[in-house]
């Protein structure tokens, strides 16, 4: 179930809804109102860090971290 995030145009409420079926309307947790427009949402994610403190150890000793790729 896929979850998007909404901006009221009427009070500017930010909100996210989890939409069962593309027909049904979409309200305002907040006044109600079925104006609203779909924002972009970003997708966070996270790495956990291998046994050497690398968070994406590459073959040969190398790591590919937060400052870049290295090897060695």
């Amino acid at each position: 179930m896929p979850i998007y995030e909404y901006v009221c145009q009427e009070c500017q409420n930010q909100f996210e809804k989890i939409i069962l079926k593309k027909s049904e309307p979409i309200e305002c947790p907040k006044c109600g109102s079925e104006r609203n427009t779909m924002r972009f949402s970003v997708v966070n994610t996270s790495v956990k860090s291998g046994d050497n403190g690398c968070p994406m150890p590459m073959g040969g000793g190398g790591c590919c971290g937060p400052g870049g790729c290295g090897f060695g």
